[in-house]
């Protein structure tokens, strides 16, 4: 009897078409404070084994959360979906549309808007698929990730650190680290093949109902999963996978995979997952191809998913990366081949010299590249890679520089205007060399030097760096980083 029930509300959670749409009060009262904690609690339902959660489209829609929602998605910018609306916009369209939004939401009558289909490259070739939503669309999504959070986040497994709250990619790497230190130097390293295009949706909803009793809340999810796509003015229908770059996606993305967390830790692996990115901790080869054939076994039949056998492997740490860095044998992280490789060519796209602007938006856009790529690195003790890569940079902006001169007499001019003697002037300007070569010789660094550069106020990845080290503990012992 209770095996019926059970199924009979999965029927009518799944049949999103029904007409017994759940209608609830417009009387949305405030939830204090203090008082959300309480409200988010989860209650233990009986014999089922369903911890249920009800009444949270109320709170979904609450005054206080959509004006956070709006909050966050403002602060992550973006831009507009299919209907054109931009962040700045919204703010005004529900000073006079938010009644009848809300109104629509409790009611269940809302109806997602169509997704607008972005393709981005990928640094290793290849591209990935992006949904966009219309800014209306990413506030609401963004208002459910706040009340779902809470539900899910203690549930979670300790070795998660992707998207979570006061969890971040260094911790996942100290965590790391530490497994390697203690000996396990082979890592399996599982990459799950278009992990956010292949989500089953029939079971992403099973997964959310045996904690959300909400049937409003949760028809409302299953109508984003299935909203369509639209491609050169081509809407498609969406029956797998999640659209990844909406704010709802990264808690699905984790509701999903927490299932491959609870195996590991019920088989006391030792491992660290960001993400779609698991890696697994081993002392031997054989224990890693034994791990890697049960687990491709489980991730396939049970999650329904697929494992991409060209990148997943069992191999050395120092054979691998993770999070943009590689964990030698004794634990030392060092930034990776491909992290390094990916910087300069941002930088060789930055600097190309047919770009005709001036030399000054030059360093305003690379200054924000670099102090990502310190702020993200800030941990790996490179002084000779920051070394060496200041002075590639302040190369590739001298020969910027000298190509902006174009002519002769006036490359001369501009390097005796800047302290350099007026035959050793000559000699350069009318120099057969290329303007790489240019860019290296001595009048070219006397000209512009260090000092001419920080009046430019170029990003000093190596002062910047030792700043950043003596304010902020690295999360690992052993860091250092191999050129």
């Amino acid at each position: 009897m209770e095996q019926k029930k059970v199924i009979a509300y999965q029927q009518e959670l799944f049949g999103i078409n029904g007409k017994d749409a759940i209608c609830h009060s417009l009387s949305c009262k405030g939830v204090p404070e203090a008082s959300w904690a309480k409200a988010l609690q989860v209650d233990e339902a009986g014999k089922q084994g369903q911890a249920l959660v009800y009444n949270l489209m109320e709170v979904v829609c609450g005054g206080h959360n959509i004006l956070t929602a709006y909050k966050q998605v403002k602060r992550n910018k973006g831009v507009g979906g299919t209907d054109g609306m931009r962040v700045e916009e919204f703010s005004a369209w529900y000073r006079v549309n938010g009644i009848v939004l809300l109104e629509s939401l409790l009611s269940g009558t809302y109806q997602p808007q169509t997704v607008r289909h972005v393709e981005i490259p990928k640094p290793n070739g290849g591209t990935r698929k992006l949904g966009v939503p219309t800014v209306i669309d990413r506030v609401i999504q963004q208002a459910i990730s706040q009340v779902l959070t809470p539900i899910y986040e203690a549930g979670f497994s300790d070795h998660s650190y992707g998207f979570r709250p006061n969890r971040s990619a260094h911790q996942a790497l100290q965590k790391a680290g530490g497994y390697v230190e203690n000996g396990r130097t082979i890592v399996v390293d599982m990459d799950l093949k278009n992990f956010f295009d292949v989500v089953n949706h029939d079971r992403l909803m099973y997964l959310l109902s045996t904690r959300i009793g909400d049937k409003g809340l949760l028809k409302l999810i299953r109508k984003y999963l299935q909203s369509g796509i639209m491609l050169d003015g081509i809407v498609s229908q969406r029956t797998e996978g999640t659209p990844q770059g909406s704010p709802l996606s990264p808690l699905l993305s984790n509701i999903v995979l927490d299932e491959l967390d609870k195996e590991l830790e019920r088989r006391g692996h030792c491992f660290v997952r960001y993400a779609d990115d698991c890696n697994i901790f081993v002392r031997s080869q054989e224990a890693g191809e034994r791990i890697m054939s049960s687990l491709c076994s489980f991730i396939e039949n049970k999650l329904k998913l697929k494992v991409n056998p060209d990148k997943s492997k069992v191999c050395e740490v120092m054979e691998s990366k993770f999070l943009g860095y590689t964990i030698l044998n004794n634990g030392m992280l060092v930034v990776s081949k491909q992290a390094l490789l990916r910087l300069k060519q941002n930088v060789r796209e930055v600097t190309k010299r047919n770009r005709g602007v001036s030399l000054e938006q030059i360093i305003v856009e690379l200054n924000q590249k670099l102090r990502g790529w310190l702020n993200y690195f800030r941990y790996a003790k490179c002084h000779k890679l920051v070394r060496n890569l200041d002075a590639w940079i302040r190369r590739k902006l001298r020969c910027y520089r000298i190509k902006q001169c174009k002519r002769v007499y006036t490359l001369q001019q501009f390097l005796h205007k800047q302290g350099v003697e007026k035959w050793q002037s000559w000699i350069l300007a009318l120099s057969g060399k290329g303007l790489w070569r240019k860019s290296g010789c001595p009048q070219a660094s006397q000209a512009m030097g260090k000092d001419w550069f920080t009046k430019l106020k170029l990003y000093n990845l190596t002062l910047n760096y030792e700043t950043l080290n003596n304010l902020q503990k690295p999360p690992c012992t052993k860091v250092r980083t191999v050129v």
